[in-house]
């Protein structure tokens, strides 16, 4: 294998991570070793180990804050890019905010609450960067980023850089054209309106409440495990299979919310995915509906 070490010297000012464990970088708590994890402040470091990886031919990986992710257990390989919480810059232009990508959706909610700014509620409580959201369509209680969106910044693996409007990331339900296309973000643009104070915080209060109440926070999860299939609830139909609480291992359908799968403890990438299939193949039986997972598959089987 190549010295990844040698290859990537002087690209970030943070350390490389070599034979990481990518469980330290997921919500799930689960995922075997990358062979270097690089944690980029600037575009131009982010730009450096692009233009490296190109020119060794080194196997590139992109997450955001590992929050919508599963890696295998046998880990990735080649070099793992976090941009989580490292482009994080914020610029306010009227009722328009620029994020850069590592930018938590939490924090660019509430950034835009304290603005005074509407149309960025829904996203309180969604975990991620909101790179990760917009790569995504993430969404929830009736809102998604394509209703705000309205540029994004992005960057390929030869360090090239592009502007792309709304329209032309193609949003679907959480799917957009950067899915597959070797373009990453690097800032966000939502386009937002002014709105009262008073009922800002109070919608943002009642969809925190409403998340508190209903989802397994306090286990370590990928979120929402199942796409919404159309005309149904993906809970709902593994509720009435009669699956809460199922168990593969240490992973388990949430006993508090059939949508999620939880890490109840030691679960493996191998116990979540045998976990899926189950869920899919029963609710299927029952229902004749085909269950599709949201969550993203990272690594080597």
């Amino acid at each position: 294998m190549p010295d990844l070490q040698e290859i990537f010297a002087g690209c970030t000012q943070k350390p490389l991570l070599l034979a990481e464990p990518m469980s330290r970088h997921t919500s799930f708590r689960i995922g075997g070793p990358a062979d270097a994890l690089a944690l980029p402040q600037t575009e131009g470091e982010l730009q450096a180990l692009l233009l490296k990886a190109k020119a060794s031919q080194t196997p590139v990986t992109l997450i955001g804050n590992g929050s919508n992710l599963l890696v295998r257990d046998k880990g990735i390989r080649g070099l793992v890019i976090k941009l989580g919480n490292m482009l994080n810059d914020i610029e306010v232009k009227g009722s328009s905010i620029t994020f850069g990508s590592g930018v938590s959706l939490a924090l660019a909610s509430k950034k835009a609450a304290s603005l005074g700014l509407s149309g960025l509620e829904f996203a309180v409580g969604i975990p991620g960067s909101i790179g990760g959201a917009v790569y995504m369509n993430a969404g929830a209680y009736d809102g998604e980023m394509s209703k705000v969106v309205a540029a994004v910044r992005v960057m390929n693996a030869a360090g090239e850089s592009k502007t792309l409007n709304a329209e032309q990331l193609d949003f679907s339900y959480r799917h957009t054209a950067l899915q597959g296309s070797g373009w990453l973000v690097t800032s966000v643009t939502v386009a937002l309106q002014p709105g009262e104070q008073e009922a800002i915080d109070a919608k943002m209060a009642d969809f925190s409440r409403r998340r508190i109440s209903k989802q397994p926070l306090e286990l370590p999860s990928a979120g929402s495990m199942f796409k919404r299939p159309p005309g149904y609830f993906a809970g709902t139909l593994i509720d009435q299979t009669g699956l809460k609480g199922y168990t593969v291992g240490g992973a388990q359908v949430s006993r508090k919310h059939a949508g999620f799968v939880v890490n109840i403890g030691g679960a493996t990438a191998a116990d979540v995915l045998q976990l899926i299939a189950d869920v899919q193949e029963k609710v299927y039986a029952a229902h004749g509906v085909r269950l599709e997972p949201e969550v993203l598959v990272l690594g080597e089987e």
